[in-house]
C-alpha cells in the first residue's frame, strides 16, 4: 500500500509518519524499515529500494522524504508506483506539491491520501489543551487562546513551546507564558500597529526596534503591515458577519480575525484606504530610490493616529 502525506502542518505530517512506522516496528520488527530523502538518491537506487523484496521480514516500510525535489523520481511516479510488489508498503512525505502537476494527480489518485492543514478554532484550542493533560500538565482555554495568540497557529512551534512550559511548571500560565515563550514577529507587528493608531508613540517606537533587532528587515515589515491591514480591510467590508464567518469566506484563521475586532474598529474605510496607498509608496520608494526605509516607516507609524484625528 501507497500512502501520501502532504500539507502546510509539519507537526501533523511528523507525527502521522511516527504512528505508520511504530505500528509497523512493532508488528514486523525495524529490519524491513527504510527511511530515505528523496533528494539526495539516485533513480536507480531509489527504484530498487521501492521493487526490492523483503529481506528476513514479512513486509516491507520505505518513507520517501520529499520526493517531489527528484525530477526523475516525478518523471517516473506511474511506472515506480505500478512496479511497487505488494509485499511493500511506502509512504510519501510532501511538505509542498504543485496541484497542477500530473505528479499531484497521480498521488491523490492512486494513494492512500491524507492532507494535513493547521487546526483553527476551537480545533486548536482542544488539540493544545489535550497536548498539555497528556504531558502531565494543566492550561485553562483562556491561556490556550493567549498562547496560540502569542505564538502563532504553527501548531510545531506550539508543541516546542508547550515542552519548554511543561518542563518549566506543569500548570501553564499566562504569566510563565510572557517570561518564556518570544513573541512572533507578526503578533508584534500587531501590537505596533494597535500602539500607533491609538498614539502610544513610545511603545510604537520600541516595538518597532525590536523587530529591526531581531534582524527583521524593512520590506519584511511592509508585508506584515500590508497583511495585517489586508485582514482589517476584510472585516470592515463585512461589518455583520461574525469572526467566524469572516474566516471562513476569506480562508483565513478565525484567531487572526477575532484579535483583530478591536483594532478594525478604531478605523474607517477611508483611512485604511488611506493607510495602504501610503504604505505603497515607501514600498515603491524603497525598490526605486535610495532612502532610509527605517526613517520612512517610524515617520509612517508616528502619523497614524494624528491622521485619525485630523479625518474625524
Amino acid at each position: 500500500m501507497v500512502t501520501t502525506i502532504i500539507g502546510t502542518n509539519s507537526y501533523a505530517r511528523q507525527q502521522s509518519v511516527k504512528v505508520l512506522v511504530s505500528d509497523f516496528i512493532k508488528k514486523y520488527g525495524d529490519i524491513g524499515y527504510e527511511h530515505i530523502d528523496g533528494e539526495n538518491i539516485a533513480l536507480d537506487q531509489l527504484r530498487s529500494s521501492l521493487q526490492s523484496i523483503p529481506f528476513l521480514s514479512d513486509r516491507k516500510l520505505v518513507v520517501l522524504q520529499n520526493p517531489s525535489t527528484n525530477k526523475e523520481f516525478v518523471s517516473n511516479i506511474d511506472q515506480l508506483l505500478s512496479a511497487i510488489p505488494d509485499s511493500t508498503d511506502v509512504i510519501i512525505v510532501e511538505s509542498k506539491i504543485d496541484k497542477r502537476l500530473h505528479y499531484y494527480a497521480v498521488l491523490k489518485g492512486q494513494t492512500k491520501f491524507r492532507e494535513l492543514q493547521e487546526p483553527v478554532g476551537g480545533s486548536l484550542v482542544s488539540w493544545l489543551i489535550s497536548y498539555v493533560q497528556d504531558n502531565g500538565g494543566q492550561v485553562s482555554p483562556q491561556v490556550a487562546r493567549n498562547l496560540i495568540e502569542r505564538v502563532g497557529i504553527n501548531q510545531q512551534r506550539l508543541a516546542n513551546e508547550l515542552d519548554k512550559l511543561l518542563l518549566y511548571n506543569p500548570a501553564i500560565t499566562d504569566q510563565s507564558i510572557q517570561l518564556l515563550v518570544e513573541i512572533t514577529p507578526q503578533s508584534s507587528i500587531f501590537e505596533m500597529l494597535d500602539s500607533a493608531l491609538t498614539g502610544n508613540n513610545r511603545r510604537t517606537l520600541a516595538l518597532y526596534k525590536e523587530q529591526r533587532a531581531l534582524k527583521i528587515e524593512p520590506p519584511k515589515i511592509i508585508a506584515m503591515l500590508t497583511w495585517q491591514l489586508h485582514i482589517l480591510a476584510l472585516i470592515k467590508t463585512a461589518p455583520h458577519m461574525t469572526a467566524e464567518q469572516i474566516a471562513q469566506e476569506s480562508r483565513q484563521n478565525p484567531f487572526v480575525i477575532r484579535k483583530s475586532l478591536a483594532l478594525a474598529d478604531k478605523i474607517d474605510q477611508r483611512n485604511l484606504k488611506q493607510m495602504l496607498q501610503d504604505l505603497l509608496a515607501i514600498d515603491t520608494k524603497l525598490k526605486t530610490d535610495k532612502f532610509d526605509p527605517d526613517e520612512a516607516l517610524q515617520y509612517y507609524l508616528l502619523t497614524l493616529h494624528q491622521n485619525l484625528l485630523l479625518s474625524a
